[in-house]
């Protein structure tokens, strides 16, 4: 905690009036797709943004101007003509496994908010992938708490350093977006500490964001905004987190949230929207009137939110600064190199010219747009590029956020971007809207590449895994006319794969942000060695899930549901190690056109469990490979957990010895009764491999016994 914004909030917010006090605990929304008119609180000449709170400029208190920001300032609707750089998805980003490009994009993020005049950042999102049909996974970073925890406290540690507030999401449990309003997540607390908040609990601690958004959601039959136990008793209680709690926008159905932990009412006209009525303001003043909501909880929230403010700076700006846009392009641009992932490769990749002398190489690309560009997940995400987008396709749908489901594609041509790597190819392209048709061109060309896509997005959950608009027929039709094809997936989510023993290739590209189609011609031009791993696992099929049924898909918008998350703590790689399945991709697989050899595991424990072990490039190519430390057994019998990662660049024939130090929350458990983390004396089986269940080596390491945290 910084003592000196906590003493400078304290004095500042004795100073204010009961009126001004209020007016610090709500934002509302600007214009945009969903709210056309301008709301009278909003002052002429400030920015049009997701929430504004007025400033108290006697005080030097500066109006708070919010704009959500995971994958890049968000623009859409708000300010017209406005553009941000477009970053590939939170999933891309997670693939990377790389901490250090995760602090360059929040910097970037942080730095246009800041030239924007906008300082708060509702970024990042920090919900694991729990099902992978959740529409909006493509703007979380992993399955995986200790992943999660450490790229989204370098993306806050980013942003903030630019003086701009991150406001890390959605606590908690927000993981699949069917009736999200209504729905109820259900999970047995322990486990929820040992996954899902420990991800956050990670991220608070390393980064100190100054804001914490609640989700939609219910947690065991409260709603997060209103839940004692995870505001009150976890996040504010155990962990001691100092900055303030604001609502998600219409998810405060009424005041009393005040008194359970939250701080903030944000996007006050969608709540009157969603519930009738306004159920937080003037209900919170006649509270207050009444005594029904003290004084010292008042001035306490109005603290939180001043010590956020005086602790990140924002009241300490000085000029606007500079933004290098072709600058920030090549983060984008690198953050979709490492982030795009060779799933399969029999060979055909990297795309070879012909030898001197030899025909052109023919080259089929079918479907996806690729003349155009390249897809990004539709919602509140959405960032329109400079330059504006290549094309956008309404779709729409239920609920307030059905205006928002449009397929919207960023101007980075991977059909173009081939042609300027292989200029002396044939390529040819075919949209991709006939099986037959698409098969007659790629009968005739030495090789074909399919460009598979959804649209996912906030709001709504898919269906199935399969590719929408007949895509699966298309690859199928084509892999039976060349038996050379390789598929490119574009989406926020895994596929399900029926045609994958015919195809050569398999790159699973997300939704790799503006620069996008370039990343992906280098990948498979191999101008890139590709480096990305899974964040996810990739199931066979929703049978291998922990719920091949999704409560409540398919019911209409406003339909309670209850998700019951009986997959507890084992989240992702963790359930296959549980049930025994073999997943379709496992979580940290990715391919490169290198090699690579670990040697010399060691595990030790004096006070922190270290291992110590080599890595060499033992291929011809320089290349990134990403070794992952597991937890196999402990005392009890067999349990998953990564332990730990790093991400290596080596030359070929190079070594490098590489050392993880283990959170020890990683190998315990969450009890309780005591409310403290516990492990348990005895031997405990660690492995270090390629992927989650791809291990080169094994070392046992015996721990004693241990109560630490709370």
């Amino acid at each position: 905690m910084n003592s000196e914004a906590m003493e400078r909030a304290r004095a500042v917010e004795a100073q204010l009036t009961d009126d001004e006090r209020f007016s610090l605990l709500i934002s509302v929304m600007g214009t945009n797709e969903v709210l056309k008119d301008k709301d009278p609180r909003i002052p002429d000449g400030v920015p049009m943004s997701a929430g504004y709170t007025p400033g108290i400029p006697r005080l030097g208190i500066p109006a708070l101007l919010m704009s959500d920001a995971s994958l890049g300032v968000t623009n859409p609707g708000y300010r017209e003509g406005d553009t941000a750089t477009a970053l590939p998805a939170s999933i891309a980003l997670g693939a990377t496994f790389n901490p250090e490009l995760a602090r360059r994009s929040g910097r970037l993020v942080g730095r246009e908010a800041r030239s924007k005049g906008l300082n708060v950042q509702l970024a990042g999102g920090l919900n694991l992938h729990r099902d992978p049909r959740n529409g909006r996974n493509f703007e979380y970073l992993s399955e995986d708490p200790w992943l999660t925890g450490v790229l989204g406290a370098e993306s806050v540690k980013g942003i903030q350093g630019e003086q701009v507030i991150s406001t890390v999401k959605h606590f908690s449990l927000n993981c699949n977006e069917t009736n999200r309003h209504w729905l109820d997540a259900v999970i047995d607390p322990a486990a929820h500490r040992e996954s899902d908040l420990l991800a956050f609990e990670i991220a608070i601690e390393r980064a100190r964001p100054g804001s914490v958004m609640t989700g939609y959601n219910k947690v065991n039959g409260t709603y997060a905004g209103g839940n004692r136990t995870l505001l009150q008793d976890i996040l504010k209680g155990a962990w001691g987190f100092p900055g303030w709690v604001m609502s998600d926008w219409g998810a405060t159905p009424g005041w009393d949230f005040a008194l359970q932990g939250q701080d903030q009412e944000s996007g006050a006209q969608i709540d009157v929207m969603m519930w009738g009525k306004e159920p937080f303001t003037s209900p919170l003043r006649d509270a207050y009137a009444a005594g029904e909501f003290p004084k010292e909880r008042l001035s306490g929230m109005v603290r939180r939110i001043l010590y956020a403010i005086f602790d990140v700076g924002i009241d300490r700006w000085e000029g606007t600064p500079d933004v290098d846009l072709a600058a920030h392009a090549d983060i984008a641009l690198e953050t979709a190199r490492q982030g795009i992932v060779l799933l399969k490769n029999d060979g055909v990749l990297p795309l070879q010219p012909p030898s001197a002398g030899g025909a052109p190489l023919k080259i089929a690309v079918i479907g996806g747009h690729a003349q155009l560009g390249v897809p990004i997940g539709a919602g509140s995400s959405a960032v329109a590029p400079p330059g504006g987008y290549a094309e956008v396709h309404t779709v729409g749908g239920p609920g307030i956020m059905g205006s928002m489901r449009n397929l919207y594609l960023l101007p980075s041509s991977p059909l173009a971007e081939l042609q300027r790597l292989l200029p002396d190819a044939a390529i040819e392209y075919d949209p991709g809207m006939s099986p037959a048709e698409a098969a007659l061109l790629a009968r005739r060309c030495d090789v074909a590449l399919v460009f598979g896509i959804r649209l996912e997005g906030e709001g709504y959950d898919n269906a199935d895994l399969s590719l929408p608009w007949g895509q699966d027929a298309v690859i199928e039709a084509v892999a039976d006319a060349n038996p050379a094809t390789v598929v490119v997936l574009e989406t926020g989510n895994p596929v399900a794969m029926p045609w994958l023993p015919k195809v050569r290739a398999v790159l699973a590209a997300w939704y790799p942000g503006q620069c996008g189609g370039r990343a992906i011609a280098e990948i498979l031009t191999g101008a890139v060695n590709p480096s990305g791993k899974l964040p996810l696992t990739f199931p066979v099929g929703l049978d291998q899930t922990p719920r091949p049924e999704l409560p409540g898909l398919g019911t209409p918008w406003g339909t309670p549901t209850t998700i019951t998350y009986n997959e507890g703590s084992d989240v992702g790689y963790r359930w296959f190690a549980r049930t025994g399945h073999r997943p379709l991709f496992a979580f940290g697989h990715g391919l490169s056109y290198t090699r690579f050899e670990y040697a010399d595991l060691s595990v030790t424990h004096r006070g922190v469990v270290r291992a110590e072990f080599t890595i060499t490039n033992a291929g011809q190519r320089r290349g990134a490979d990403v070794p992952q430390l597991y937890l196999l057994e402990e005392p009890a019998g067999p349990r998953m957990r990564l332990l730990g990662f790093e991400r290596v660049d080596l030359e070929p024939g190079e070594s490098r010895t590489v050392t993880l130090d283990v959170d020890p929350r990683l190998p315990a458990s969450f009890d309780t009764d005591r409310g403290q983390w516990h492990i348990s004396a005895g031997s405990y089986r660690l492995a270090l491999g390629h992927s989650a269940g791809n291990y080169a080596l094994e070392a046992d390491v015996t721990l004693p016994e241990k109560w630490f945290g709370r």
